[in-house]
Protein backbone atom coordinates (compact mmCIF):
# COMPACT_ATOMS: atom_id res chain seq x y z
CA UNK A 1 0.00 0.00 0.00
CA UNK A 2 1.09 3.58 -0.56
CA UNK A 3 0.86 6.44 1.84
CA UNK A 4 -1.20 9.54 1.19
CA UNK A 5 1.43 12.18 1.86
CA UNK A 6 4.63 13.14 0.09
CA UNK A 7 6.99 12.40 3.02
CA UNK A 8 5.66 8.88 3.56
CA UNK A 9 5.65 8.15 -0.17
CA UNK A 10 9.29 9.18 -0.39
CA UNK A 11 10.11 6.93 2.55
CA UNK A 12 8.48 3.95 0.87
CA UNK A 13 10.02 4.66 -2.53
CA UNK A 14 13.55 4.84 -1.11
CA UNK A 15 13.41 1.68 0.93
CA UNK A 16 16.09 -0.50 -0.81
CA UNK A 17 18.98 -1.63 1.32
CA UNK A 18 21.48 0.73 -0.34
CA UNK A 19 19.71 4.02 -1.16
CA UNK A 20 21.58 6.83 -2.94
CA UNK A 21 23.44 9.23 -0.67
CA UNK A 22 21.04 12.10 -1.40
CA UNK A 23 18.12 9.85 -0.71
CA UNK A 24 19.67 8.69 2.56
CA UNK A 25 20.10 12.32 3.61
CA UNK A 26 16.43 12.96 2.86
CA UNK A 27 15.39 9.87 4.80
CA UNK A 28 17.38 11.01 7.83
CA UNK A 29 15.74 14.42 7.64
CA UNK A 30 12.32 12.81 7.52
CA UNK A 31 13.04 10.27 10.26
CA UNK A 32 11.03 12.09 12.98
CA UNK A 33 8.00 11.95 10.67
CA UNK A 34 8.25 8.26 9.77
CA UNK A 35 7.10 5.86 12.49
CA UNK A 36 8.78 2.50 12.88
CA UNK A 37 5.93 0.86 11.03
CA UNK A 38 6.57 -2.76 11.92
CA UNK A 39 4.98 -2.39 15.35
CA UNK A 40 1.75 -1.17 13.78
CA UNK A 41 1.69 -3.61 10.87
CA UNK A 42 2.00 -6.51 13.30
CA UNK A 43 -0.69 -5.13 15.60
CA UNK A 44 -3.12 -4.54 12.73
CA UNK A 45 -2.71 -8.02 11.33
CA UNK A 46 -3.22 -9.55 14.78
CA UNK A 47 -6.31 -7.36 15.29
CA UNK A 48 -7.67 -8.50 11.94
CA UNK A 49 -7.15 -12.12 12.96
CA UNK A 50 -8.32 -11.98 16.58
CA UNK A 51 -11.35 -9.79 15.91
CA UNK A 52 -12.15 -11.34 12.50
CA UNK A 53 -11.98 -8.03 10.62
CA UNK A 54 -11.64 -8.25 6.81
CA UNK A 55 -10.22 -4.76 6.33
CA UNK A 56 -8.68 -1.94 8.34
CA UNK A 57 -7.38 1.49 7.33
CA UNK A 58 -5.12 3.58 9.56
CA UNK A 59 -3.77 7.13 9.33
CA UNK A 60 -1.37 8.86 11.71
CA UNK A 61 -0.90 12.64 11.84
CA UNK A 62 2.06 14.10 13.72
CA UNK A 63 3.22 17.71 13.92
CA UNK A 64 1.10 18.84 11.00
CA UNK A 65 2.08 16.03 8.63
CA UNK A 66 0.58 12.73 7.60
CA UNK A 67 3.24 10.18 8.56
CA UNK A 68 1.18 7.13 7.65
CA UNK A 69 -1.95 6.36 5.67
CA UNK A 70 -2.32 2.68 4.90
CA UNK A 71 -4.87 0.00 4.19
CA UNK A 72 -4.74 -3.58 5.43
CA UNK A 73 -6.70 -6.63 4.37
CA UNK A 74 -9.58 -6.72 1.92
CA UNK A 75 -12.67 -4.68 1.25
CA UNK A 76 -14.92 -7.74 1.09
CA UNK A 77 -14.39 -11.18 2.55
CA UNK A 78 -13.59 -13.78 -0.09
CA UNK A 79 -12.54 -11.20 -2.69
CA UNK A 80 -9.02 -9.93 -3.44
CA UNK A 81 -9.55 -6.16 -3.71
CA UNK A 82 -7.40 -4.57 -0.97
CA UNK A 83 -8.27 -1.81 1.44
CA UNK A 84 -6.35 1.34 0.51
CA UNK A 85 -5.93 4.77 2.14
CA UNK A 86 -8.67 5.90 -0.26
CA UNK A 87 -11.16 3.12 0.54
CA UNK A 88 -14.44 4.54 1.76
CA UNK A 89 -15.97 3.65 5.12
CA UNK A 90 -18.93 5.09 6.97
CA UNK A 91 -17.56 7.12 9.88
CA UNK A 92 -20.92 6.94 11.73
CA UNK A 93 -20.91 9.09 14.90
CA UNK A 94 -17.59 10.67 14.00
CA UNK A 95 -19.96 12.77 11.88
CA UNK A 96 -21.04 14.56 15.06
CA UNK A 97 -17.81 16.57 15.24
CA UNK A 98 -18.49 17.90 11.74
CA UNK A 99 -21.95 19.06 12.82
CA UNK A 100 -20.44 20.75 15.87
CA UNK A 101 -17.81 22.45 13.69
CA UNK A 102 -20.49 23.67 11.27
CA UNK A 103 -22.34 25.32 14.17
CA UNK A 104 -19.05 26.75 15.48
CA UNK A 105 -18.55 28.44 12.12
CA UNK A 106 -21.98 30.03 12.40
CA UNK A 107 -21.16 31.18 15.94
CA UNK A 108 -18.01 32.83 14.57
CA UNK A 109 -20.17 34.59 11.99
CA UNK A 110 -22.63 35.82 14.61
CA UNK A 111 -25.55 33.91 13.09
CA UNK A 112 -26.20 32.04 16.33
CA UNK A 113 -24.76 31.57 19.82
CA UNK A 114 -24.13 28.40 21.75
CA UNK A 115 -26.59 29.43 24.44
CA UNK A 116 -29.36 30.57 22.12
CA UNK A 117 -32.62 28.79 22.78
CA UNK A 118 -33.43 26.28 20.06
CA UNK A 119 -37.00 27.56 19.73
CA UNK A 120 -35.67 31.01 18.84
CA UNK A 121 -34.39 29.50 15.59
CA UNK A 122 -36.85 26.57 15.24
CA UNK A 123 -40.17 27.87 16.62
CA UNK A 124 -42.02 24.60 15.88
CA UNK A 125 -39.54 22.47 17.83
CA UNK A 126 -40.95 20.61 20.84
CA UNK A 127 -39.74 18.15 23.45
CA UNK A 128 -42.05 16.11 25.70
CA UNK A 129 -41.60 18.49 28.64
CA UNK A 130 -42.67 22.10 27.89
CA UNK A 131 -39.97 23.39 30.25
CA UNK A 132 -37.27 21.58 28.27
CA UNK A 133 -38.76 22.87 25.02
CA UNK A 134 -38.51 26.42 26.34
CA UNK A 135 -35.02 26.16 27.86
CA UNK A 136 -33.10 23.80 25.53
CA UNK A 137 -30.12 25.59 23.96
CA UNK A 138 -27.92 24.99 20.96
CA UNK A 139 -25.23 23.76 23.35
CA UNK A 140 -27.67 21.29 24.95
CA UNK A 141 -28.22 19.63 21.57
CA UNK A 142 -24.60 18.45 21.44
CA UNK A 143 -23.75 17.34 24.98
CA UNK A 144 -26.09 14.41 25.79
CA UNK A 145 -27.79 15.72 28.92
CA UNK A 146 -31.29 16.62 27.70
CA UNK A 147 -33.02 14.06 29.92
CA UNK A 148 -33.62 11.62 27.07
CA UNK A 149 -32.61 8.04 27.80
CA UNK A 150 -29.71 6.25 26.14
CA UNK A 151 -30.40 6.08 22.41
CA UNK A 152 -34.01 7.20 22.91
CA UNK A 153 -35.93 7.24 19.64
CA UNK A 154 -33.12 5.71 17.59
CA UNK A 155 -35.56 3.15 16.18
CA UNK A 156 -36.92 5.99 14.05
CA UNK A 157 -33.78 5.84 11.89
CA UNK A 158 -31.88 2.64 12.80
CA UNK A 159 -32.22 0.08 11.33
CA UNK A 160 -33.17 2.19 8.27
CA UNK A 161 -36.72 3.47 8.22
CA UNK A 162 -39.00 5.28 5.78
CA UNK A 163 -39.44 8.26 8.12
CA UNK A 164 -38.23 11.63 6.87
CA UNK A 165 -36.10 14.07 8.85
CA UNK A 166 -39.11 16.31 9.41
CA UNK A 167 -41.21 13.39 10.64
CA UNK A 168 -38.50 12.37 13.11
CA UNK A 169 -38.18 15.95 14.37
CA UNK A 170 -41.94 16.15 14.89
CA UNK A 171 -42.09 12.82 16.76
CA UNK A 172 -39.42 13.87 19.27
CA UNK A 173 -42.16 15.57 21.28
CA UNK A 174 -43.69 12.18 22.15
CA UNK A 175 -40.55 10.63 23.70
CA UNK A 176 -40.77 10.73 27.48
CA UNK A 177 -37.64 11.81 29.36
CA UNK A 178 -35.71 9.28 31.42
CA UNK A 179 -34.18 11.81 33.82
CA UNK A 180 -34.56 15.46 34.68
CA UNK A 181 -33.16 18.10 32.35
CA UNK A 182 -29.34 18.52 32.43
CA UNK A 183 -28.98 16.11 35.34
CA UNK A 184 -27.32 13.10 33.74
CA UNK A 185 -25.33 12.00 30.70
CA UNK A 186 -27.10 9.69 28.24
CA UNK A 187 -25.80 9.42 24.68
CA UNK A 188 -28.35 10.36 22.05
CA UNK A 189 -28.45 10.72 18.28
CA UNK A 190 -31.71 12.52 17.55
CA UNK A 191 -30.71 15.88 19.00
CA UNK A 192 -27.87 16.03 16.48
CA UNK A 193 -30.59 15.96 13.84
CA UNK A 194 -32.06 19.03 15.54
CA UNK A 195 -28.59 20.59 15.59
CA UNK A 196 -28.22 19.99 11.86
CA UNK A 197 -31.64 21.52 11.27
CA UNK A 198 -30.41 24.80 12.73
CA UNK A 199 -28.16 25.28 9.71
CA UNK A 200 -30.95 25.73 7.12
CA UNK A 201 -32.89 27.74 9.70
CA UNK A 202 -30.17 30.40 9.90
CA UNK A 203 -28.50 30.08 6.47
CA UNK A 204 -31.15 28.75 4.08
CA UNK A 205 -28.68 25.99 3.12
CA UNK A 206 -29.13 22.32 4.05
CA UNK A 207 -26.78 20.62 6.49
CA UNK A 208 -25.65 18.39 3.63
CA UNK A 209 -24.70 21.26 1.30
CA UNK A 210 -23.19 23.40 4.06
CA UNK A 211 -20.85 20.64 5.25
CA UNK A 212 -19.78 19.84 1.68
CA UNK A 213 -19.21 23.47 0.68
CA UNK A 214 -17.79 24.87 3.90
CA UNK A 215 -15.77 21.89 5.23
CA UNK A 216 -15.09 19.15 2.67
CA UNK A 217 -14.17 21.43 -0.25
CA UNK A 218 -11.85 23.88 1.62
CA UNK A 219 -9.98 20.95 3.20
CA UNK A 220 -9.62 19.11 -0.10
CA UNK A 221 -11.64 16.14 1.20
CA UNK A 222 -12.50 15.19 -2.37
CA UNK A 223 -13.30 11.55 -1.56
CA UNK A 224 -15.74 12.38 1.24
CA UNK A 225 -19.52 12.54 1.02
CA UNK A 226 -22.47 12.60 3.39
CA UNK A 227 -25.14 10.35 1.96
CA UNK A 228 -25.75 6.75 0.94
CA UNK A 229 -25.84 7.53 -2.78
CA UNK A 230 -22.25 8.80 -2.57
CA UNK A 231 -21.17 5.52 -0.98
CA UNK A 232 -23.04 3.32 -3.45
CA UNK A 233 -21.66 5.17 -6.48
CA UNK A 234 -17.98 4.93 -5.45
CA UNK A 235 -15.56 2.27 -6.71
CA UNK A 236 -13.12 1.87 -3.80
CA UNK A 237 -15.50 0.96 -0.97
CA UNK A 238 -14.90 -1.21 2.09
CA UNK A 239 -17.96 -3.45 2.36
CA UNK A 240 -19.52 -3.69 5.86
CA UNK A 241 -19.54 -7.08 7.61
CA UNK A 242 -21.16 -8.65 10.64
CA UNK A 243 -21.18 -12.02 12.34
CA UNK A 244 -24.10 -14.37 11.82
CA UNK A 245 -23.88 -17.30 14.19
CA UNK A 246 -20.11 -16.99 14.28
CA UNK A 247 -19.75 -16.74 10.50
CA UNK A 248 -18.77 -13.40 8.96
CA UNK A 249 -21.16 -12.04 6.32
CA UNK A 250 -21.09 -8.95 4.10
CA UNK A 251 -23.96 -6.52 4.70
CA UNK A 252 -25.87 -4.20 2.38
CA UNK A 253 -25.29 -0.48 2.75
CA UNK A 254 -27.81 0.99 5.18
CA UNK A 255 -29.45 4.31 4.43
CA UNK A 256 -29.37 6.53 7.53
CA UNK A 257 -29.65 9.79 5.60
CA UNK A 258 -32.76 10.71 7.58
CA UNK A 259 -30.46 11.37 10.55
CA UNK A 260 -27.46 12.51 8.54
CA UNK A 261 -26.05 15.11 11.01
CA UNK A 262 -25.58 12.34 13.58
CA UNK A 263 -23.84 9.76 11.44
CA UNK A 264 -24.05 9.75 7.64
CA UNK A 265 -20.57 10.90 6.52
CA UNK A 266 -18.57 8.56 4.28
CA UNK A 267 -14.81 9.06 4.10
CA UNK A 268 -11.36 7.50 3.83
CA UNK A 269 -8.35 7.81 6.13
CA UNK A 270 -6.53 9.91 3.52
CA UNK A 271 -9.25 12.58 3.74
CA UNK A 272 -9.83 12.24 7.47
CA UNK A 273 -6.15 12.99 8.09
CA UNK A 274 -6.85 16.49 6.76
CA UNK A 275 -9.77 16.85 9.17
CA UNK A 276 -7.59 15.78 12.09
CA UNK A 277 -4.82 18.20 11.09
CA UNK A 278 -7.41 20.98 11.03
CA UNK A 279 -8.54 20.01 14.53
CA UNK A 280 -5.01 19.83 15.93
CA UNK A 281 -4.25 23.21 14.37
CA UNK A 282 -7.32 24.73 16.05
CA UNK A 283 -9.42 25.43 12.98
CA UNK A 284 -6.82 26.36 10.35
CA UNK A 285 -5.15 24.26 7.64
CA UNK A 286 -2.78 25.38 4.89
CA UNK A 287 -3.75 29.01 5.29
CA UNK A 288 -7.50 28.34 5.32
CA UNK A 289 -9.32 28.97 8.57
CA UNK A 290 -12.67 27.27 9.04
CA UNK A 291 -13.34 28.20 12.65
CA UNK A 292 -11.60 30.33 15.24
CA UNK A 293 -9.22 29.18 17.97
CA UNK A 294 -11.86 30.30 20.47
CA UNK A 295 -14.39 27.90 18.96
CA UNK A 296 -11.79 25.13 18.86
CA UNK A 297 -11.30 25.57 22.61
CA UNK A 298 -15.06 25.61 23.15
CA UNK A 299 -15.56 22.32 21.31
CA UNK A 300 -12.76 20.71 23.35
CA UNK A 301 -13.97 22.10 26.67
CA UNK A 302 -15.73 19.58 28.94
CA UNK A 303 -19.46 20.26 29.03
CA UNK A 304 -20.95 17.11 30.57
CA UNK A 305 -19.40 14.84 33.19
CA UNK A 306 -19.67 11.14 32.39
CA UNK A 307 -19.74 8.19 34.80
CA UNK A 308 -16.28 6.69 35.30
CA UNK A 309 -16.66 3.09 36.48
CA UNK A 310 -13.61 0.96 37.33
CA UNK A 311 -11.74 -0.78 34.54
CA UNK A 312 -13.43 -4.12 33.77
CA UNK A 313 -10.03 -5.86 33.64
CA UNK A 314 -6.83 -5.13 35.61
CA UNK A 315 -4.91 -5.03 32.32
CA UNK A 316 -7.04 -2.07 31.23
CA UNK A 317 -5.89 0.11 34.14
CA UNK A 318 -3.50 2.18 31.94
CA UNK A 319 -6.38 3.27 29.68
CA UNK A 320 -8.69 4.03 32.59
CA UNK A 321 -9.04 7.84 32.60
CA UNK A 322 -8.97 10.00 35.70
CA UNK A 323 -12.01 11.83 34.31
CA UNK A 324 -14.49 11.32 31.49
CA UNK A 325 -16.35 14.20 29.89
CA UNK A 326 -18.09 15.19 26.69
CA UNK A 327 -17.44 18.45 24.87
CA UNK A 328 -19.16 19.61 21.69
CA UNK A 329 -19.07 16.61 19.38
CA UNK A 330 -16.01 15.12 21.13
CA UNK A 331 -15.18 13.01 24.15
CA UNK A 332 -12.61 14.83 26.30
CA UNK A 333 -10.74 12.52 28.69
CA UNK A 334 -7.14 11.95 29.74
CA UNK A 335 -4.63 9.24 28.84
CA UNK A 336 -1.48 8.68 30.86
CA UNK A 337 -1.84 12.18 32.27
CA UNK A 338 -2.41 13.94 28.94
CA UNK A 339 -5.56 15.43 27.46
CA UNK A 340 -7.26 13.01 25.09
CA UNK A 341 -9.83 14.17 22.50
CA UNK A 342 -11.58 11.38 20.65
CA UNK A 343 -14.77 9.89 19.27
CA UNK A 344 -15.92 6.56 17.96
CA UNK A 345 -18.42 5.69 15.28
CA UNK A 346 -20.50 2.54 14.94
CA UNK A 347 -23.05 1.60 12.30
CA UNK A 348 -23.93 -1.80 10.84
CA UNK A 349 -20.63 -3.27 9.66
CA UNK A 350 -18.54 -0.10 10.14
CA UNK A 351 -16.65 0.69 13.36
CA UNK A 352 -14.16 3.57 13.61
CA UNK A 353 -12.27 5.78 16.02
CA UNK A 354 -10.63 9.22 15.71
CA UNK A 355 -8.18 10.01 18.51
CA UNK A 356 -5.99 13.03 19.30
CA UNK A 357 -3.35 13.85 21.90
CA UNK A 358 -3.11 17.63 21.47
CA UNK A 359 0.00 17.93 23.68
CA UNK A 360 1.88 15.72 21.22
CA UNK A 361 0.20 17.22 18.14
CA UNK A 362 -0.74 13.63 17.36
CA UNK A 363 -3.82 12.17 15.69
CA UNK A 364 -4.78 8.57 14.94
CA UNK A 365 -7.60 7.39 12.67
CA UNK A 366 -8.71 3.74 12.57
CA UNK A 367 -11.46 2.50 10.24
CA UNK A 368 -12.73 -1.10 10.21
CA UNK A 369 -15.40 -2.95 8.25
CA UNK A 370 -16.52 -5.24 11.07
CA UNK A 371 -18.47 -4.77 14.30
CA UNK A 372 -15.68 -5.21 16.85
CA UNK A 373 -14.73 -2.11 18.86
CA UNK A 374 -11.74 -3.93 20.37
CA UNK A 375 -9.97 -3.65 17.00
CA UNK A 376 -10.05 0.13 16.79
CA UNK A 377 -9.43 0.67 20.52
CA UNK A 378 -6.39 -1.60 20.60
CA UNK A 379 -4.80 -0.03 17.53
CA UNK A 380 -5.39 3.53 18.72
CA UNK A 381 -3.71 2.85 22.07
CA UNK A 382 -0.86 0.99 20.35
CA UNK A 383 -0.05 4.10 18.32
CA UNK A 384 -0.47 6.48 21.28
CA UNK A 385 1.94 4.42 23.40
CA UNK A 386 4.46 4.32 20.57
CA UNK A 387 4.61 8.11 20.40
CA UNK A 388 4.49 8.53 24.16
CA UNK A 389 7.55 6.29 24.41
CA UNK A 390 6.08 4.07 27.12
CA UNK A 391 6.72 0.31 27.33
CA UNK A 392 4.67 -1.53 24.73
CA UNK A 393 1.46 -3.23 25.83
CA UNK A 394 -0.19 -5.96 23.79
CA UNK A 395 -3.45 -4.04 23.52
CA UNK A 396 -4.84 -6.44 20.93
CA UNK A 397 -4.61 -9.27 23.46
CA UNK A 398 -6.07 -7.12 26.24
CA UNK A 399 -9.09 -5.97 24.25
CA UNK A 400 -9.61 -9.47 22.87
CA UNK A 401 -9.72 -10.71 26.47
CA UNK A 402 -12.26 -7.98 27.24
CA UNK A 403 -14.43 -9.04 24.29
CA UNK A 404 -14.37 -12.64 25.51
CA UNK A 405 -15.29 -11.53 29.03
CA UNK A 406 -18.19 -9.42 27.78
CA UNK A 407 -19.49 -12.29 25.67
CA UNK A 408 -19.23 -14.70 28.61
CA UNK A 409 -20.94 -12.25 30.97
CA UNK A 410 -23.77 -11.68 28.49
CA UNK A 411 -24.20 -15.41 28.03
CA UNK A 412 -24.37 -15.89 31.81
CA UNK A 413 -27.06 -13.22 32.12
CA UNK A 414 -29.09 -14.76 29.30
CA UNK A 415 -28.77 -18.24 30.80
CA UNK A 416 -29.78 -16.93 34.23
CA UNK A 417 -32.92 -15.47 32.69
CA UNK A 418 -33.63 -18.81 31.05
CA UNK A 419 -33.15 -20.67 34.32
CA UNK A 420 -36.18 -18.91 35.79
CA UNK A 421 -38.35 -19.60 32.78
CA UNK A 422 -41.51 -21.61 33.26
CA UNK A 423 -41.35 -23.57 30.03
CA UNK A 424 -44.54 -25.43 30.88
CA UNK A 425 -46.60 -22.25 31.00
CA UNK A 426 -48.95 -21.34 28.17
CA UNK A 427 -50.23 -18.05 26.78
CA UNK A 428 -53.32 -16.70 28.48
CA UNK A 429 -55.12 -16.18 25.18
CA UNK A 430 -55.46 -17.98 21.84
CA UNK A 431 -52.67 -16.83 19.49
CA UNK A 432 -55.20 -15.10 17.25
CA UNK A 433 -56.06 -12.78 20.15
CA UNK A 434 -52.51 -11.38 20.17
CA UNK A 435 -52.64 -10.50 16.48
CA UNK A 436 -53.37 -6.92 15.56
CA UNK A 437 -51.98 -3.44 15.12
CA UNK A 438 -50.19 -1.80 18.07
CA UNK A 439 -49.16 1.85 18.18
CA UNK A 440 -46.42 3.74 19.98
CA UNK A 441 -46.72 7.55 20.21
CA UNK A 442 -43.29 8.29 18.68
CA UNK A 443 -42.47 5.25 16.54
CA UNK A 444 -45.87 4.49 15.09
CA UNK A 445 -47.37 1.11 14.28
CA UNK A 446 -46.14 -2.42 14.87
CA UNK A 447 -48.08 -5.30 13.32
CA UNK A 448 -48.50 -8.76 14.84
CA UNK A 449 -50.07 -11.45 12.70
CA UNK A 450 -51.09 -15.09 13.23
CA UNK A 451 -50.77 -17.74 10.56
CA UNK A 452 -50.89 -21.53 10.85
CA UNK A 453 -50.56 -21.41 14.61
CA UNK A 454 -47.56 -19.05 14.64
CA UNK A 455 -47.16 -15.35 15.39
CA UNK A 456 -45.04 -12.89 13.43
CA UNK A 457 -44.06 -9.29 14.10
CA UNK A 458 -43.35 -6.42 11.74
CA UNK A 459 -42.31 -2.82 12.44
CA UNK A 460 -44.25 -0.72 9.93
CA UNK A 461 -41.45 1.80 9.24
CA UNK A 462 -38.48 -0.59 9.47
CA UNK A 463 -38.20 -3.36 6.85
CA UNK A 464 -35.36 -5.11 8.75
CA UNK A 465 -37.46 -5.53 11.89
CA UNK A 466 -39.55 -8.44 10.71
CA UNK A 467 -39.49 -11.70 12.60
CA UNK A 468 -41.22 -14.61 14.29
CA UNK A 469 -42.60 -14.58 17.82
CA UNK A 470 -41.61 -17.65 19.81
CA UNK A 471 -43.43 -18.30 23.06
CA UNK A 472 -41.15 -17.80 26.08
CA UNK A 473 -43.43 -18.07 29.10
CA UNK A 474 -46.88 -16.88 30.15
CA UNK A 475 -47.67 -13.84 27.96
CA UNK A 476 -44.07 -13.15 26.96
CA UNK A 477 -42.68 -14.07 23.56
CA UNK A 478 -39.25 -13.58 21.97
CA UNK A 479 -38.99 -11.86 18.61
CA UNK A 480 -36.46 -13.70 16.46
CA UNK A 481 -35.63 -11.28 13.66
CA UNK A 482 -35.25 -12.84 10.23
CA UNK A 483 -32.06 -10.83 9.74
CA UNK A 484 -29.79 -12.68 12.17
CA UNK A 485 -26.93 -10.18 11.77
CA UNK A 486 -28.91 -7.65 13.83
CA UNK A 487 -28.06 -9.37 17.11
CA UNK A 488 -31.14 -7.78 18.65
CA UNK A 489 -33.71 -10.40 19.60
CA UNK A 490 -36.25 -8.92 22.00
CA UNK A 491 -38.75 -9.98 24.62
CA UNK A 492 -42.33 -9.01 23.76
CA UNK A 493 -44.66 -9.01 26.79
CA UNK A 494 -48.42 -8.54 26.63
CA UNK A 495 -50.31 -7.09 29.63
CA UNK A 496 -53.99 -7.88 30.00
CA UNK A 497 -56.94 -5.91 31.28
CA UNK A 498 -59.29 -7.44 33.88
CA UNK A 499 -61.63 -8.52 31.08
CA UNK A 500 -58.82 -10.50 29.42
CA UNK A 501 -58.26 -8.14 26.51
CA UNK A 502 -54.78 -6.80 25.73
CA UNK A 503 -53.94 -3.50 27.40
CA UNK A 504 -50.26 -2.89 26.58
CA UNK A 505 -47.20 -4.42 24.95
CA UNK A 506 -43.66 -3.82 26.25
CA UNK A 507 -40.40 -4.89 24.66
CA UNK A 508 -36.82 -5.25 25.87
CA UNK A 509 -33.58 -6.69 24.43
CA UNK A 510 -32.76 -10.30 25.27
CA UNK A 511 -28.98 -9.85 25.36
CA UNK A 512 -27.11 -7.09 27.24
CA UNK A 513 -24.84 -6.87 24.18
CA UNK A 514 -27.70 -5.55 22.03
CA UNK A 515 -26.77 -2.19 20.54
CA UNK A 516 -28.40 0.63 22.52
CA UNK A 517 -29.96 2.07 19.37
CA UNK A 518 -32.43 -0.82 19.47
CA UNK A 519 -34.33 1.10 22.14
CA UNK A 520 -37.21 -1.39 22.35
CA UNK A 521 -37.64 -0.58 26.04
CA UNK A 522 -38.80 2.96 25.18
CA UNK A 523 -41.80 1.74 23.19
CA UNK A 524 -45.22 2.09 24.80
CA UNK A 525 -47.44 -0.01 22.57
CA UNK A 526 -51.21 -0.18 22.82
CA UNK A 527 -53.76 -1.92 20.60
CA UNK A 528 -55.31 0.13 17.83
CA UNK A 529 -59.01 -0.62 17.96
Amino acid sequence: MTSSSAPAKVGQALSPANPPKAALTLLLALAPLLPAQDYLDQAVERARRDFDVPGIAVAIVKDGRVVLAKGYGVRRIGQPEPVTPHSLFRIASNTKAFTAAALAMLVDEGKLRWDDRVIDHLPAFQMYDPYVTRELTVRDLLVHRSGLGLGAGDLMFFPPTDLTRDEILHRLRYIKPATSFRSRYAYDNLLYLVAGSLIPAVTGESWDDFVRRRIFLPLGMTSTGNNTQFLESAADVAIPHSSNGGKLEPLPHENVDNNAPAGSIVSCVDDMAKWVMLQLNHGELNGTRLFSEAQSREMWTPQTILPNPPAPLPALAPVQPNFRTYGLGWHVDDYRGRKLVWHSGELAGYYSRVTMLPDLNLGVIVFTNQEQDGAYHSLAYTVLDHYLGVPATDWVAVFHQLAQKEAADAQAITEKSGAHRNAASRPSLPLTAYAGRYRDPWYGDILIAESSGKLSIRFSHTPALTGDLEHWQYDTFISRWHNRTLGADAYVTFSLKPDGSIDQVKMSPVSPLTDFSFDFQDLDLHPVR
